[in-house]
């Protein structure tokens, strides 16, 4: 298996356009992780106390317009 310090040392002597390209993927997958956590919350009802607290504060009139 590759050890992080060697995958660090092949990163650092990537040409520009090769890093580039490895950050874009990176932050890609790290966005599409997130996007499923959420989903993954949302459907268990994880994130449900969002819409409780957003229907009290506007039966409350506490929101304001955008």
């Amino acid at each position: 298996m590759v050890q992080i310090a060697e995958i660090k040392k092949e990163i650092e002597e990537l040409p520009k356009q090769e890093y580039i390209n490895l950050r874009q993927w990176f932050a890609k997958k790290d966005w599409e992780i997130w996007d499923k956590q959420i989903k993954d919350d949302s459907n268990s009802g994880k994130l449900d106390f969002l819409a409780k607290e957003a229907l009290h504060e506007k039966n409350n009139d506490n929101l304001k317009a955008l």
